[in-house]
């Protein structure tokens, strides 16, 4: 008797945090509720640093990395344009326990700053922002707001939902980062967009790209689907605040980046290599390269 030969399914490593805007993207294709052919997905669920250095270690398939560590890893990766993050009011601030005068960058200069780690998009702002501040001291972005409201450092670069929760702390905003860039630029800010292994092959990465969009779409179409695992994973933080979360990092810009979306990317790394962090070499990270030759 003929026996029907089918090709095995292949299971990916797919790298995305435990916030309630990854969890709300994420939970139609890791429920098996979008597919795509031949493939499973086994997700890792990291904070966002550990996420950027895994990827700095190709050790995940596909995995949301922060903007800020995309130059370091496009050689190994290229970039989707579903799953991300990007948006307007929605970017990292700096907060103390007592105001900072003047609210300037030259008020950061002598200050100890905890971040969230060095190759976030946050800390490319801060940068940016104030580029002759001494180097931040890395911490668990949840660690932050505690640190500085214990007096161990003058001020945090806190990202997430923490943006909701700093005056429960007893801490004051100082600047926000994503309004500074909204205002020089005019453009959304870039915060974490999602790779694939360029060893995937052109079409893995177009169907797994295709799956991410669909996965956005079941998201929107049917918010109440996700509800307990994002619940699940959302870090004590109560319904309000999980939902505030989701509604200011999930946008049109996860279904796709569009236009705006590329050359917003482009524009911060424009920035960058002006101002020395990141070089002149950097190969531009989409498959298609539809957005330019290079970052």
């Amino acid at each position: 008797m003929a026996t029907t030969m089918t090709n095995p399914t292949r299971t990916l490593s797919l790298g995305f945090s435990p916030c309630p805007n990854d969890t709300f993207i994420f939970h139609a294709l890791v429920h098996g509720i979008v597919r795509v052919d031949g493939l499973d997905f086994a997700p890792r669920l990291e904070d966002v640093e550990t996420l950027n250095r895994l990827a700095a270690e190709a050790v995940l398939d596909v995995t949301k990395i922060s903007y800020g560590a995309i130059p370091y890893l496009v050689r190994d990766y290229v970039l989707l344009r579903s799953g991300g993050a990007l948006g307007r009011g929605c970017g990292p601030l700096v907060v103390a326990r007592d105001p900072i005068d003047p609210i300037d960058p030259a008020g950061l200069v002598s200050k100890r700053i905890a971040i969230p780690g060095r190759k976030t998009t946050a800390n490319l702002l801060l940068r940016l922002f104030a580029p002759d501040a001494p180097a931040g001291e890395e911490r668990i972005y949840s660690d932050i707001m505690p640190a500085v409201a214990r007096g161990e450092v003058d001020a945090g670069l806190i990202i997430h939902e923490s943006r909701f929760t700093y005056a429960d702390h007893g801490l004051v905003k100082v600047v926000d980062l994503g309004e500074w860039w909204e205002q020089e630029t005019g453009l959304p800010i870039p915060l974490g967009g999602i790779l694939a292994r360029r060893d995937l092959g052109e079409a893995t990465i177009h169907a797994i790209d295709g799956a991410l969009r669909r996965s956005v779409e079941h998201a929107f179409a049917d918010p109440a689907a996700s509800r307990d695992y994002v619940r699940a994973h959302a870090q004590e933080l109560d319904d309000k605040v999980t939902q505030q979360h989701i509604d200011l990092y999930v946008n049109q810009f996860s279904i796709d980046l569009g236009e705006e979306g590329g050359r917003a990317i482009h524009e911060l790394f424009a920035r960058a290599r002006r101002a020395g962090i990141i070089g002149a070499d950097v190969p531009s990270p989409f498959l298609d390269n539809s957005q330019g030759t290079s970052l």
